[in-house]
């Protein structure tokens, strides 16, 4: 399994989630989204439908009903509904609520202590687990860079 973490300093979740899923999607790869407030996954339901004029992201919540329809779903609890192959956390999470992906995407605020550290438990028993992983910072043109990997057996 592979983690990414994308350290959030310049852009927020808003502008950072969208364009990641994007890519997940022009994948083919299902993809969960996993918070823990009802509130959240509501809104982030509606920001993968408005996040610019001409988008179109095809997604929906565990409230819309047709879990297993979606390519993206966003949800609050721990099951795969959709059948993902990748999970984004937008609130941190466990290696066990990870370890049935294939990959993880850890977003996470840098302007958050508490979010922050959970980011570095979470780097630190993906490492533990022997999965690679993979740390992402965005530099001063808002560009992500990998700043640190830590690969298996290398």
């Amino acid at each position: 399994m592979r983690v990414d973490f994308y350290h959030l300093q310049k852009s927020s979740l808003e502008q950072a989630l969208p364009a990641l899923a994007e890519k997940v999607y022009s994948t083919g790869k299902r993809l969960l989204i996993k918070t823990e407030l009802a509130e959240k996954a509501d809104y982030l339901n509606t920001l993968l439908w408005t996040y610019r004029p001409d988008s179109w992201l095809p997604h929906g919540s565990e409230t819309d009903g047709n879990e297993a329809d979606q390519p993206i779903l966003i949800a609050t609890g721990n099951e795969n509904a959709n059948g993902a192959e990748i999970i984004m956390l937008t609130d941190g999470g466990t290696i066990e609520e990870i370890q049935s992906f294939e990959r993880c995407l850890n977003l996470f605020n840098g302007h958050d202590e508490t979010a922050v550290q959970n980011a570095r438990v979470l780097w630190k028993a993906v490492v533990d687990a022997e999965c690679e992983a993979y740390y992402w910072q965005q530099n001063d043109a808002g560009k992500w860079e990998m700043k640190v990997s830590k690969i298996p057996g290398k």
